[in-house]
């Protein structure tokens, strides 16, 4: 049987799992605090306000009657991930009753943010320098291409553009998981980079990301510094979210305001479509893009709002209507491509095709999932949007 691949749910995820002096040096900054406070559950996002002016340490059990016993279940995950994120610190007693109080470093930044107001770490460039800035629509139209040319070189497809090269760093994160390679040859896909093209979009994202902030000790890289300008980037859509006019409007941030370590970040997630380079006259800057904004959220919450486009009949036979590439070669990881018009991919799913998808390590599971996942409008409101005989079949029934 091949290991499924296990993805964070989200960025916040990530925080939890650094060692707790590096997540109490992410909290020496405001807006981390504040961004990390965002992301929390209501309930937990409820606790945190409400010890924000506590000083001295809460009983569990004290806490435990601040909410019905049907909302238990509840209130034990609101802990878990406040003490994940250190947000909540425990402490015990003589008697070795357990309490919780909140991290002083938390806790007198986001007094202050009540206070005084937040920001940005950075201003945005004023559109009297940068010009007028691409469409909501062009950008993500770039992302997602700058995203399918990084899959297709995964694949190691014979339709990329010739030149398409990644950073040194970036082509060590691949490897981590996702590429091996022996001395001599070129690297291939493992079953985990099998499994991972057949990932939703921002699972994806997620698991690359993971990889790269894993590997940046290995490069001299501090990851709590990546961390927080990975953070800082997944909330740059919201502008300055204290003017509503920027709530609906990407920005140009200079080039000039980062440091060395985020001046070689940026380039590398350029090369993923996380961000859109610029170089004016005399000024450079950065537009993140909706890939680097879908970090803050989590994996329900960002399910990709994107047409699907593959209508699999009882037959077996598939049809794809897409002109993408990538749709084709993600395709013929476990079926048949018969031919390819100029918007239409025609195939089968067959046993040789199956068993080569097994070989691979993609699961059935996967393989059905991903064809719920991109149903074409025409078939994904029925039930089930997939032939039973088709999903019965892949798993072995």
């Amino acid at each position: 049987m091949p290991q499924v691949m296990v993805v964070a749910r989200n960025f916040m995820d990530m925080v939890a799992a650094l060692p707790a002096s590096k997540l109490d040096m992410l909290y020496d900054s405001a807006f981390i605090c504040e961004a990390v406070l965002r992301s929390l559950p209501p309930l937990a996002k409820k606790y945190a306000l409400q010890m924000l002016y506590v000083l001295a340490p809460v009983t569990a059990a004290a806490m435990e009657e601040w909410v019905l016993n049907e909302y238990a279940a509840k209130h034990r995950v609101s802990i878990d991930k406040l003490l994940q994120l250190r947000v909540f610190v425990e402490v015990r007693d003589r008697r070795k009753e357990v309490s919780y109080k909140m991290n002083q470093k938390f806790q007198g930044n986001m007094q202050k943010y009540l206070v005084d107001g937040g920001s940005l770490p950075r201003e945005p460039i004023p559109l009297s320098v940068t010009g007028r800035l691409p469409a909501s629509a062009d950008l993500e139209a770039y992302a997602l291409d700058q995203w399918e040319c990084f899959l297709l070189q995964l694949i190691n497809s014979s339709q990329v553009e010739k030149g398409t090269s990644f950073s040194s760093s970036m082509m060590k994160t691949f490897q981590r998981g996702l590429l091996s390679s022996r001395d001599g040859e070129a690297p291939k896909l493992t079953e985990n980079g099998f499994q991972f093209l057949l990932m939703e979009t921002n699972a994806q994202l997620w698991y690359i990301m993971r990889e790269y902030i894993s590997s940046a000790e290995e490069r001299g890289v501090d990851p709590t510094e990546l961390i927080s300008f990975l953070l800082e980037l997944s909330f740059h859509k919201l502008g300055a979210p204290y003017f509503l006019f920027a709530l609906f409007m990407f920005q140009a941030y200079s080039l000039n305001t980062l440091t060395d370590v985020q001046r070689i970040a940026i380039r590398d997630l350029a090369e993923l479509g996380l961000v859109k380079l610029h170089q004016g006259r005399k000024d450079s800057w950065f537009i993140p893009t909706q890939l680097a904004t879908n970090l803050s959220a989590s994996l329900s919450d960002s399910s990709s709002s994107k047409e699907g486009f593959v209508v699999v009949e009882t037959n077996f036979r598939m049809y794809a209507y897409s002109t993408s590439k990538l749709h084709c070669e993600i395709l013929r990881l476990f079926s048949r491509v018969e031919y390819q018009l100029p918007n239409l991919i025609v195939g089968a799913i067959t046993k040789e095709s199956i068993y080569g998808a097994f070989e691979n390590g993609i699961t059935a599971e996967q393989i059905i999932s991903f064809l719920k996942q991109n149903a074409h409008p025409r078939v994904a409101d029925k039930i089930p949007a997939v032939p039973e005989n088709v999903t019965d079949q892949a798993v072995g029934k």
